[in-house]
């Protein structure tokens, strides 16, 4: 099904791979008749034409990237442009587009969420943006819908901003990246690495675009085959995919932890923008004759079976038939699983939920930017076409992308044969894909075509002795679970025909109801506050030397955003700092804000030169051993803050949240042994805090010590590639190395200054 090579690869004419060996130059030279140099071939990628058309910097090793277009949504837009308008905004200088599809139960914190909708519109106005009311369009759909286009490159504030499949190179980053769009600077990175996704062969009837998704998860996410890297899908494969298709393998490509991805663009793609009315909009996209990657994922279309994510990772990942044919055992080791990602909080078993030797669920949803599509929809109507969900604990929600999605399917006659079945319709709103919307009961199971099935993306709580969880599907095996009343089906054994349904747009929608500012900003509006939103606290610069005390130490393999700081009902308070701040690590380490706002009073004493070390007999203790390594640090030059251990932080969202909140608690540093993603690292960076590296196996200090990095600024300075460190207490000095990985010069600047903020402040 598929192949991962182990070395890179050419592709000659589009069609055909040569593995990079001694024998590659000779067998594409009797293809082509041409010699290859790997160098030149490197650059008949799709992804590095469109990376040098937006590069502005001189050197293709070290890109300087400007976008062509912005977008973000509720949970993020209002701590973008505070900070930006912190930093001295008086303009969106690119296309910004604000979206409302995140907090859009206005019941949630009362007046909170509708607050921040009128915050974004009136700075739509202000600065000259777009703004997308609450349930028209989540965000994702309406960047395909409208924002697209060919060889274009977008950044979005959510992880899952991808357009690939359009031929939009997209990526997914922490809020401060936008900030710099936003203030005309650059999104600086390396030339990152090129795998292609050779796709061959058509999917069998009853498999649909999450099942391939799942199947590149399941294969490329544990060895970081594609971690920070383009995914470029190419091969006669693509041709065989319809473009909804394409779209819902290409959303998910965010859960491999690939830096983005694009795809050859045909027929296919060019309907599409007819069909919305944007035809211009159409670039033939495809490598050159001989294309050179850094490696390859081989697809047999034909061979990918309906799929299943079982909890609590996307790439947790088994053929449905193959669970079903190895219950027991595979729900074994679901519960071992959940003993790393639950530590043990709640009693957790989904063996429960057989019943004559079949699984039972309890809930489906079919939502979001992964969902939410017109085919994925319509496929499930037909397979639930004349059926009934029944009157038992099962139940189904189907959530359209969109209103025009939503218009369509009312007209085409879909939406009447999924309500007929006791299904239910909702509006555009991606709550159901990070746990606000549709939470189940307590240790209930949900089968989800959503994004993510991290612990508590479906809005249970285990700090409350709350347990539900989720596996990833796809819409047609959700319909055909459905249409069994709840007992796990592929949607491989549905012996009915899927309509081809035809897909008319319908702009007026947005017409009548998105405001436009067509780019032109109107300084006399005012920005309505309301009463959550708050400005950032004030950051100090970063001190001569560093006494950190280690407040958390996680040694799960990986740790997720949503573990840092939860979302759900605490999307609510993302406009206050300070208020989300208090639900930093709730569901991870309980224990975490008070040790963090502990050691901040100290450091607060320090800023107002009060007491030096006031309170804290242990932390008196490290204040005196560390004047043994260097006399002259003391409370004007040193700070004193607190710092996390974990092995692998930052999987899943790209919410700069989870790195602010541990800022605005007094945090300095991160220290892990690798961090999950790029936007994570970034997001610390952004935020003034040190993204420390120390090597697996070396851990020289444990929760509740406190570590002294002397000469830290000099070293951020100088670019040391080492520095020195010590846990130190009372009489204990114990010296070992940390690493911060390569930064840019900027980087460093903001570092230096605290944070972002800082380094832009006017």
């Amino acid at each position: 099904m598929i192949q991962l090579m182990e070395t890179g690869v050419y592709l000659v004419n589009g069609t055909e791979l040569v593995a990079d060996n001694t024998e590659a130059a000779a067998a594409i030279k009797a293809r082509t008749g041409r010699d290859v140099n790997k160098e030149e071939a490197a650059r008949e990628t799709i992804a590095y034409g469109i990376l040098k058309n937006h590069n502005t910097s001189d050197n293709m090793d070290k890109l300087k990237i400007k976008f062509d277009k912005l977008t973000s949504h509720d949970i993020t837009f209002v701590g973008i442009i505070q900070t930006a308008r912190a930093s001295g905004l008086t303009k969106f200088p690119v296309p910004y587009v604000l979206t409302n599809c995140h907090n859009s139960l206005c019941a949630v914190g009362g007046t909170i969420n509708e607050d921040d909708h009128m915050f974004g519109l009136t700075c739509a106005k202000k600065y000259g943006g777009v703004y997308v009311p609450p349930h028209q369009a989540v965000i994702h759909q309406f960047a395909r819908e409208m924002l697209a286009g060919g060889g274009r490159m977008i950044l979005g504030s959510d992880s899952h901003t991808r357009y690939g499949a359009l031929g939009t190179m997209a990526m997914g980053e922490g809020g401060p990246e936008l900030v710099k769009q936003l203030l005309n600077q650059t999104y600086d990175i390396n030339m990152p690495g090129v795998v292609a996704v050779y796709l061959e062969g058509e999917p069998v009837k009853g498999v649909g675009p999450q099942d391939v998704a799942l199947a590149i998860i399941g294969a490329v996410f544990k060895n970081g085959y594609v971690k920070n890297k383009v995914m470029e899908f190419v091969g006669p494969g693509v041709s065989s995919l319809s473009a909804d298709f394409r779209i819902g393998v290409d959303v998910m490509t965010t859960e491999t932890t690939c830096l983005s991805s694009i795809w050859r663009t045909d027929a296919e793609i060019r309907e599409f923008y007819d069909i919305h009315g944007r035809s211009a909009d159409y670039a033939e996209l495809n490598p050159g004759d001989v294309a050179y990657y850094d490696g390859c994922i081989k697809i047999d279309l034909g061979k990918v079976r309906p799929m299943i994510a079982m909890p609590f990772h996307p790439s947790n990942t088994y053929t449905i038939d193959e669970l079903n044919a190895n219950l027991m055992d595979i729900l074994d080791d679901c519960e071992k699983k959940a003993l790393v990602s639950l530590d043990g909080a709640v009693d957790f078993t989904l063996k429960d939920k057989v019943r004559d030797g079949k699984l039972y669920v309890e809930q489906g949803i079919i939502a979001g930017c992964a969902g939410g599509g017109f085919e994925n929809i319509c496929a499930a109507a037909d397979i639930l076409d004349n059926a009934s969900i029944g009157p038992d604990e099962f139940t189904l929600s189907v959530y359209p992308a969109s209103m025009p999605v939503y218009m369509e399917i009312v007209k085409n006659g879909c939406a009447a044969k999924l309500m007929q079945t006791g299904a239910v319709l909702k509006t555009a709103f991606c709550g159901p894909c990070f746990g606000a919307g549709d939470t189940p009961a307590n240790n209930a199971f949900s089968i989800r075509h959503s994004t993510r099935n991290f612990p508590n993306r479906e809005g249970s709580k285990l700090q409350s002795g709350q347990i539900a969880s989720v596996a990833l599907m796809d819409a047609r095996s959700i319909a055909a679970t459905a249409a069994n009343k709840g007992y796990l089906t592929p949607a491989t054994a549905f012996d009915g025909d899927f309509t081809k349904y035809k897909y008319f747009f319908d702009r007026k929608i947005y017409e009548n109801r998105v405001f436009d500012s067509k780019g032109v900003a109107d300084e006399s509006v005012e920005i309505k506050f309301g009463p959550n939103i708050k400005d950032w606290p004030a950051m100090v610069e970063l001190t001569d030397n560093l006494m950190l005390k280690v407040v958390s130490e996680i040694h799960d393999p990986v740790t997720t955003t949503d573990e840092l700081i939860p979302s759900g009902e605490t999307s609510s308070y993302r406009s206050n700092p300070l208020g989300l701040a208090e639900f930093t690590l709730s569901r991870k380490d309980p224990n975490y804000v008070r040790l963090a706002k502990e050691i901040q009073a100290a450091e607060k004493a320090r800023e107002e030169r009060a007491c030096p070390v006031q309170k804290f007999a242990e932390l008196e203790d490290a204040w005196r051993m560390m004047k043994t390594i260097t006399p002259d640090a003391d409370r004007s030059n040193t700070g004193i803050g607190s710092t996390i251990f974990a092995v692998k932080p930052g999987d899943g969202s790209a919410r700069e949240q989870a790195a602010s909140c541990q800022k605005v608690l007094g945090g300095w540093a991160n220290i892990a042994n690798e961090y999950a993603t790029k936007r994570y690292r970034s997001n610390l960076i952004n935020w003034g805090m040190l993204p420390f590296i120390i090597k697996e196996g070396e851990l020289p200090f444990k929760n509740l010590d406190y570590i002294y990095i002397p000469g830290i600024r000099k070293a951020v300075a100088d670019k040391a590639d080492t520095i020195k460190a010590y846990v130190v207490g009372k009489d204990r000095k114990t010296e070992f190395e940390l690493m911060l990985g390569e930064l840019t010069d900027e980087e460093r600047q903001i570092i230096l200054k605290g944070c972002l903020i800082n380094y832009n402040r006017v």
